[in-house]
């Protein structure tokens, strides 16, 4: 029986498939997650499966100050007195049976992981997915002049073997955990296999990071064997990164804290590759 909070549109079948899921919220730093996988969705002739309600996952509102009370509630749009938009929350499932690929695109819910959880779950089964991969991101030591690194954790030992052959680095986080951490935690339960690839971004920086969209999925593809037209983005990293560059060089104290940063790295990168 099919959770109540979803709503199905179509349920084509993917034998064996893998699931790209993006979550705006905690892990999308850089919109390195939800990002990644519009970008990996353009272009295909995609067929949406299935919505997940918001109603019951999300605060609308939150006591305290208007600062943070704003953080919860929608954004909404009023030209000339008259209500012109209201945000609403989409959480929303599509597949591509011709690469036998699924996406997913929805925000981290706030409450009852554990429905939410079930939900992708169920989609994943009636299309016959037997993959899930997360696409995250989280604030690092990283300069923006150099290649990100990638976390990756899985959610069986069997997998473990995979971090090492797609270069990942094997995360060794404990803290506050994401949405995607319970993910990879019930997927053992649901017979389906989870990796999680948690892209580096530069701690100093907001906004998108086009850099480290183009690294993770030059990952992507080499994990799942399609090409990518990596033109466009290519050039827009090259863009971002000679205008972050700019703006820095403006600034000689956190200009000195990325020759740091760029001295670490390249330390660290040696001591690495010695050891190998």
């Amino acid at each position: 029986m099919s959770m109540p909070c979803l709503k199905y549109a179509n349920t084509p079948q993917l034998p064996g498939a893998t699931m790209l899921l993006a979550l705006s919220g905690w892990m999308d730093g850089g919109l390195v997650s939800t990002g990644t996988v519009k970008y990996l969705m353009r272009g295909r002739d995609l067929l949406k499966v299935a919505d997940i309600l918001p109603g019951g996952f999300y605060l609308e509102n939150f006591p305290g100050s208007m600062d943070i009370a704003a953080i919860f509630r929608p954004n909404v749009k009023y030209e000339g007195g008259l209500v012109t938009a209201f945000e609403t929350i989409e959480n929303v499932f599509y597949a591509d049976p011709r690469e036998n690929v699924a996406f997913f695109i929805g925000k981290e819910p706030n409450n009852n992981w554990s429905d939410f959880s079930d939900s992708i779950y169920d989609v994943a089964g009636k299309l016959g997915v037997k993959r899930l991969i997360f696409i995250g991101s989280f604030g690092g030591n990283v300069p923006h002049t150099r290649q990100p690194r990638i976390v990756g954790s899985v959610s069986h030992r069997s997998m473990l073997e995979q971090l090492d052959h797609f270069a990942l680095i094997p995360s060794d986080y404990e803290g506050p955990g994401s949405f995607a951490s319970q993910l990879l935690w019930m997927a053992p339960r649901h017979n389906i296999e989870m990796l999680s690839l948690a892209v580096e971004i530069p701690g100093y920086l907001k906004g998108a990071n086009p850099a480290s969209i183009e690294a993770v999925i030059k990952r992507l593809s080499r994990m799942l064997k399609f090409g990518v037209d990596l033109d466009q983005l290519r050039k827009a990293s090259t863009d971002w990164e000679h205008k972050v560059s700019k703006e820095i060089s403006k600034d000689k104290e956190l200009a000195q804290t990325v020759r740091e940063l760029e001295e670490q790295y390249d330390k660290e990168l040696i001591e690495t590759t010695e050891l190998e």
